[in-house]
């Protein structure tokens, strides 16, 4: 019995430890992106996946054509990185812009040109979190089955392309669901895993 108490009383620990680790990547509305003068706290977001906004009132469906900026790696004083390497910020931005072209691409036409009928979408990756080594595994749950490990963190811009036009912004909080064993493996997996649930969002946006 005495066992049992102990390694209950180490898993808690463990478990306060990443929430801890989790608490640091919290998205803030990014101070030094353009659209911030635009983006409010996000009420009816209850999963803190999206803690800010902007949205204008749009007709979607008259798009169907979209062109992808270069995704941004965010330099602002509010990042989100920690102690990140440039290599992996870099690695993890090319990631975001193949993933994020990849799933447009299955709702619209991706150009390169500014037509009418075209979106813009500006990708900021403002913060991220590598895999824990040793902890990998347990580290993508919490108590109630959430996922603390490999967390980033993005800023979306979405513009009507040939007037420039801001139509939606938001901060995007984005990580594997809790069950995701692939997410687990390479330091930088669990955050790839975020980015490709962040592009399913996305998309899931315009439909």
């Amino acid at each position: 019995m005495a066992g049992r108490t102990a390694a209950g009383i180490l898993l808690m620990l463990a478990l306060c430890e990443i929430v801890s680790g989790c608490a640091s990547v919290a998205p803030v509305a990014y101070s030094e992106v353009a659209s911030s003068a635009y983006l409010a706290p996000n009420p009816s977001d209850a999963s803190g996946r999206v803690p800010y906004r902007y949205a204008a009132p749009v007709e979607w469906r008259l798009y169907d054509k979209v062109t992808l900026d270069p995704v941004v790696v965010y330099r602002g004083h509010d990042n989100q990185f920690g102690e990140m390497s440039e290599r992996d910020k870099a690695a993890l931005a090319a990631y975001m812009r193949t993933r994020f072209q990849e799933t447009l691409s299955t709702r619209f036409t991706v150009t390169n040109s500014r037509a009418p009928n075209t979106l813009r979408v500006r990708l900021t990756l403002t913060g991220a979190v590598a895999n824990t080594p040793v902890l990998g595994t347990l580290s993508r749950f919490d108590l109630a089955g959430a996922v603390y490990n490999g967390v980033q963190t993005a800023r979306v811009e979405v513009f009507d392309a040939p007037s420039g036009r801001l139509l939606s912004a938001f901060v995007s909080k984005q990580y594997p669901t809790p069950y995701d064993i692939q997410a687990s493996v390479g330091s930088l997996a669990a955050a790839q895993a975020g980015l490709d649930k962040g592009a399913d969002a996305l998309v899931a946006q315009f439909r």
